[in-house]
């Protein structure tokens, strides 16, 4: 069975209104990257580029349709998709994906540290 096509890279953006426009993109990609399991396999792509079912299955646990299943999921939110060469499908990352979510957890961060300043500001003048 191919991999479902995955969506177009998310552009995590500079300000929170870039997040907010990419919000739904971006919500499966942290979904997807919210089981244990999934961030495993994708720090083991980060780590080492394609690999086989085979290789990702290797001295764990999981069955090769349980991480088959995983990448499924990583691949509809656009963060992994597969080659295939010969018979045999290699599972890679798409790190334009995986950059935006970064790109905006700092923008959020960023959100964040302002609003801090602002109620600190507010309580130090009561």
């Amino acid at each position: 069975m191919p991999a479902p096509s995955a969506p177009p890279p998310a552009t995590g953006g500079d300000t929170l209104t870039d997040v907010i426009h990419a919000s739904d993109t971006l919500a499966r990609v942290f979904a997807a990257l919210g089981d244990p399991t999934r961030l495993k396999l994708v720090a083991v792509l980060c780590a080492g580029g394609a690999f086989s079912i085979a290789q990702l299955t290797a001295n764990t646990d999981i069955s090769r349709q349980g991480v088959t299943k995983h990448l499924q999921v990583l691949a509809e939110a656009g963060v992994v998709r597969d080659v295939k060469l010969g018979r045999e499908r290699l599972w890679q990352l798409e790190p334009a994906q995986v950059e935006a979510a970064r790109q905006t957890l700092e923008v959020i961060g960023r959100e964040w540290e302002v609003a801090l300043g602002k109620l600190k500001g507010f309580v130090e003048g009561l």
